[in-house]
């Protein structure tokens, strides 16, 4: 088996396990094994360990969407274009992937799992795409309470994760195809309205 075709074999079985199980219930000799390796310590040897599997499965994920994050940016002169160049690139390499995938319930993982979402943070690109759009996004809402401004945005990616995650998981039960196109339009009305919505009460600092 060449090394390309077992690393990504290793991929494949990771985010499908993680996905389904959870990313701290699955060991590495488990990645292995669905990965069809018979070395257990595969992940080890392709990916460095844990962190750079977590790290290969998200950078896989991201490397797609860079350029069309940075093409609908530079077409955006709005705050819902922003949200839209956000959002749309998203649900449509969902909509890229086979059927089934486990992409989407992955990623959400990721995020709820304190270790990879705490690892994922302090190794994220600053510089890319996607975080000059959340950097313009939060710009364009300079007229309100930034502490309510930077919890809306945390919520926005976890409604995002949350939806995105449920739509996947019913096709994956119904074996209906998701109409991620209509979901990712639908997600961009619903981001623009709470990010924008009037602030009733000024509540401090908010634990978002």
């Amino acid at each position: 088996m060449a090394r390309h075709d077992a690393r990504e074999r290793l991929l494949d079985a990771a985010e499908r396990l993680f996905a389904e199980r959870g990313i701290p219930t699955v060991s590495d000799r488990q990645v292995a094994e669905a990965g069809g390796n018979s070395n257990h310590s595969a992940v080890h040897y392709y990916f460095g360990g844990r962190d750079g599997l977590l790290l290969a499965l998200v950078h896989r994920h991201h490397e797609g969407l860079e350029p069309e994050y940075r093409r609908r940016f530079e077409e955006s002169d709005s705050l819902v274009g922003d949200i839209r160049a956000l959002v749309l690139p998203l649900t449509a390499s969902f909509a890229s992937l086979p059927s089934p995938s486990w992409r989407a319930r992955f990623l959400q993982q990721a995020l709820n799992d304190p270790p990879t979402a705490a690892m994922l943070r302090e190794r994220g690109d600053p510089a890319s795409a996607a975080a000059e759009i959340v950097r313009s996004t939060i710009a364009r809402l300079a007229h309100l309470d930034p502490s309510i401004v930077e919890a809306r945005v945390q919520m926005t990616t976890h409604i995002v994760s949350t939806a995105c995650s449920d739509i996947e998981a019913r096709a994956a039960t119904s074996g209906v195809p998701p109409r991620w196109h209509e979901a990712g339009a639908f997600l961009c009305d619903a981001i623009a309205g709470l990010l924008q919505a009037p602030i009733h009460e000024q509540v401090g600092e908010f634990d978002g």
